[in-house]
C-alpha cells in the first residue's frame, strides 16, 4: 500500500537491518534527489550515513550547494528530527546525525584495488602514467562496475577501531533501472571467470553483501507510463537475478485538485453551471446585470473547462499507474512535487516525508 505525502502519523521503519540502500530509477525521475533525501532521513536521530555517487556527474555536490566532491569521504550535512519536521524518538530534538558523501573516481579506485590486493604501490602509479587505468576500464567495462560496487560494499562493512560499523547506512546513487541488474550482478560474472585468487575472493565477498538481507534495491519512478513500466520490468529482473528488492519511491506526486465526484462529472456540458459559479464569485464586477456578468466570464469558460478535462485525464492515468505499482506488492512511498524546485530546504522536506512514511 502506498504511503502518501503529508500523512501525520509516523511509521516504524520498513528497512531495519538494511545497511546498503541502492537507489536506481529511469532517467528523469529524480533518483539522485531521492537518494540524497533518503541519506538525510537515515541519518536523523544520531546516525551516520554515507551517500555514494558512481556516475561522475557531481549531482550530490550540486544538490547540497557545495564544491565538487573529491575521491574521499567527507561530511556534507548534519540533520536532526526537528529539521525534518519530526519529533525525536526519545523526546529530544538534539539527536542529530551526519551525512557523509563520496564521489567514486574509477581511476583512483582501481589504483586502490591494485595496491590492496596486489601490493603494487608505486608500480600502480606508473601504470596510471602510461594510461593503463583508462585502458583497463575502457576495454573491460565490467571492471569499472566491480570497482564501484566493491567500494560501496566495503564502506557498508567497514568497522572503526572500536569494532563498530563506521556507517549505520550507505546509500548508493546507482545507474539507471535499465542497467542496474547487470551493474550489481557483474561480480558474479567476474567470480565465474576468475576461479581462484584475490579477484575471485573479492568478487564473492561483494556478492555476499549485495545478495544479503543487509542490502535493498529501491527503484524511483513517476506516475507515468514509461517510468512505471521500466520499474515493473526492473523489479522482475532483480528478482530473477536473486538480488534483494526494496521499495518503490514515487517521486514528484502532484495533489489532485478535483475530488472524485468532480473528475467523474467533468465529461458533461457544464458551461452554464460554471458561468453561474463564476458570476456568483464576483467575476462580473459590481454590475449584477446578467448580460454584463456573462460577457465578463464568457472568455474564461473554455480554458477552465479544458483545464478541468486535462486534470481529470491525468488523475485517471495516475490512478491506473498506481494500480500497476500495487501489483508489485512492495512498500511504496510517495514524495510530493515541489513546485519551487528542490533546494536544500526542499531536500530536507523530502527526507521528512520518507521518514514519516517508514522508508527510513
Amino acid at each position: 500500500m502506498a504511503r502518501t505525502p503529508g500523512q501525520a502519523a509516523r511509521r516504524d521503519p520498513d528497512w531495519e537491518g538494511v545497511r546498503l540502500h541502492v537507489v536506481s530509477g529511469k532517467g528523469g525521475t529524480g533518483k539522485t534527489t531521492v537518494a540524497a533525501a533518503l541519506a538525510l532521513a537515515l541519518a536523523a536521530e544520531g546516525h551516520r550515513t554515507l551517500l555514494i555517487e558512481v556516475e561522475g556527474r557531481q549531482g550530490i555536490a550540486e544538490l547540497f550547494g557545495i564544491a565538487a566532491l573529491p575521491y574521499e569521504e567527507r561530511r556534507i550535512a548534519s540533520v536532526t528530527p526537528a529539521q525534518l519536521g519530526l519529533p525525536a524518538q526519545d523526546g529530544s530534538a538534539n539527536a542529530g546525525g551526519e551525512v557523509h558523501a563520496l564521489a567514486i573516481d574509477t581511476e583512483q579506485a582501481l589504483l586502490e584495488y591494485l595496491d590492496m590486493f596486489y601490493k603494487l604501490g608505486r608500480a600502480g602509479k606508473a601504470l596510471q602514467k602510461v594510461g593503463f587505468v583508462d585502458f583497463a576500464t575502457t576495454i573491460a567495462p565490467g571492471v569499472r562496475d566491480v570497482l564501484l560496487t566493491g567500494k560501496a560494499c566495503e564502506a557498508a562493512r567497514r568497522k572503526g577501531p572500536d569494532g563498530r560499523r563506521r556507517y549505520d547506512a550507505v546509500v548508493m546513487d546507482a545507474p539507471p533501472t535499465g542497467r542496474i541488474t547487470r551493474f550489481l550482478n557483474v561480480n558474479s560474472e567476474v567470480a565465474g571467470l576468475a576461479r581462484i585468487g584475490p579477484i575471485h575472493s573479492q568478487a564473492q565477498a561483494v556478492m555476499r553483501v549485495l545478495k544479503s538481507a543487509e542490502t535493498a534495491v529501491h527503484l524511483v519512478t513517476l506516475l507515468e507510463e514509461m517510468p512505471v513500466q521500466e520499474t515493473v520490468d526492473g523489479f522482475a529482473e532483480l528478482h530473477e537475478a536473486g538480488l534483494p528488492v526494496g521499495g518503490v519511491l514515487v517521486n514528484m506526486v502532484r495533489p489532485p485538485v478535483l475530488d472524485a465526484a468532480a473528475v467523474a462529472a467533468v465529461d458533461g456540458d457544464h458551461r452554464e453551471e460554471v458561468a453561474l459559479a463564476l458570476g456568483e464569485a464576483g467575476l462580473g464586477g459590481r454590475s449584477r446585470k446578467p448580460e454584463t456578468v456573462r460577457a465578463a466570464v464568457e472568455p474564461l469558460l473554455d480554458p477552465l473547462l479544458e483545464q478541468a478535462r486535462e486534470h481529470a485525464e491525468r488523475v485517471e492515468l495516475e490512478r491506473a499507474r498506481r494500480a500497476d505499482l500495487q501489483q508489485l506488492k512492495l512498500p511504496t512511498y510517495e514524495l510530493p512535487l515541489l513546485g519551487e524546485g528542490v533546494d536544500l530546504g526542499g531536500l530536507y522536506r523530502l527526507a521528512g516525508e520518507l521518514k514519516r512514511q517508514g522508508a527510513a
